[in-house]
């Protein structure tokens, strides 16, 4: 497997972090809006550290979660890429597409659009066989981006998270899954 290249698509660029993400990052990060399906907002530090961990992962696994920016201004507006889930369950291991975009691009098609260039690379640079997709119940905005790019859910699969507790409204997840068409 060849390291990760840049993926470029109509409107975007995704790319491997630069230092400039940072702060753009830890602002995203900690908006309540684009967290509100997660357990928590993070800090500037644990943003920072969230960085790290997807840079080593990059080193590690040839792929990674991808700084997205917008071609035309050249304006960081989130992450959209694969991931290894750091948690046991019923479906792991495997490899997760996930996405995190600053609000104000809501709503326009680039989550989508990004994750579809990622599901490519992934099945024909990376070689995966199958790619995941996770995220809480409520959340309907990311099961609407899971089902444009052509994700199945089978409710056999929906789980509880094991890394969150008991009580949290979090708690209940749903799978959805795509296979490689190679």
């Amino acid at each position: 497997m060849t390291s990760a290249p840049q993926i470029r698509t109509d409107r975007l660029l995704l790319r491997r972090w630069r230092e400039q993400d940072l702060h753009p990052f830890a602002l995203l990060n900690s908006d309540e809006n684009v967290m509100k399906h997660f357990p928590k907002m993070l800090s500037h530090e644990e943003s920072n550290a969230m960085v790290e961990r997807i840079e080593k992962g990059f080193e590690d696994n040839g792929f990674g979660l991808y700084a997205v920016e917008l071609s035309e201004a050249e304006e960081f507006i989130g992450f959209v890429g694969l991931s290894i889930p750091r948690f046991e369950a019923h479906f792991t291991p495997c490899v997760e597409v996930g996405w995190r975009l600053a609000y104000q691009y809501w709503g326009h098609g680039l989550a989508p659009e990004a994750a579809l260039a990622v599901l490519s690379d992934g099945f024909s640079r990376v070689g995966l066989k199958e790619i995941v997709s996770m995220t809480t119940t409520a959340n309907t905005n990311s099961m609407r981006v899971m089902e444009k790019i052509g994700m199945t859910r089978d409710a056999v699969d929906d789980f509880l998270h094991p890394s969150l507790a008991d009580e949290d409204p979090l708690k209940p997840h749903v799978l959805y899954r795509i296979k490689t068409h190679l």
